[in-house]
């Protein structure tokens, strides 16, 4: 599936990987996760193999955010804190992640049931499912926080402060972002541009605008459609 993938992650850094569908993104994500090894290559982890490095050592390391996402029939309090669920929750963390995420929009109560089926109990969006599920991710405060799509479902001004958010609160911490949204990856440190399972463009948003090749061919085409829609004076 993925071929010629030669690039360098710093702690810290914040990489957006970007492709059309069928690129390649979320199989280098599993990779990364070791859901599954390479059949050819190595993935370093400072200097060491991947596939030496105690499997619970590395997933203690990680934070991840697929876009099929679970949904869990509990309490709103214990839906966030399940990001952390060997620990007792800590109130403060999981009302600051439903802050980041804008879950705090809709919760009344932390200790409401999720899932009409209980008594008392209430369905959610797709969208405020899915912004429970990113406070989880900002509650697990990962060394490596990975993020597959994590807004798909999400409003535009919700997902502007959700990567506000990102930047400011996990300064320090290595985030990988995959999205379809070029809009949301400007301020990444670094863009991975996929395109049939090869690394066909890496650098900054600056960068890869200055090369005019197919990030900024994709970037400006998504522009130009948002351009399109305003409507006009």
């Amino acid at each position: 599936v993925l071929r010629n993938i030669s690039s360098s992650i710093q702690p810290g850094e914040k990489v957006a990987i970007v492709g059309v569908n069928g690129s390649g993104k979320t199989t280098l994500i599993k990779l990364l996760c070791r859901i599954y090894d390479p059949t050819e290559g190595t993935i370093m982890i400072n200097g060491v193999d991947l596939k030496d490095i105690h499997l619970d050592d590395w997933q203690q390391a990680l934070g991840i955010l697929f876009q099929d996402f679970p949904v869990y029939n509990m309490t709103i309090r214990e839906s966030i804190g399940i990001g952390r669920i060997a620990n007792e929750v800590d109130v403060g963390k999981m009302q600051d992640a439903a802050k980041f995420s804008g879950a705090e929009e809709f919760i009344v109560d932390y200790d409401q049931l999720i899932w009409k089926e209980f008594k008392d109990g209430i369905d959610l969006s797709k969208g405020q499912h899915q912004r429970l599920a990113v406070a989880r991710m900002f509650y697990r405060d990962a060394v490596v926080t990975v993020l597959d799509e994590p807004t798909a479902s999400i409003d535009a001004v919700t997902e502007e402060k959700i990567f506000t958010a990102l930047e400011k609160h996990m300064e320090g911490k290595t985030v990988l972002l995959i999205t379809h949204r070029f809009s949301t990856v400007k301020n990444a440190d670094k863009i991975l541009m996929l395109e049939n399972g090869s690394l066909i463009e890496q650098g900054s948003h600056r960068q890869l605008m200055q090369i005019n090749g197919k990030y900024a061919g994709l970037y400006t085409m998504q522009a130009n459609r948002y351009l399109e829609n305003e409507p006009a004076e």
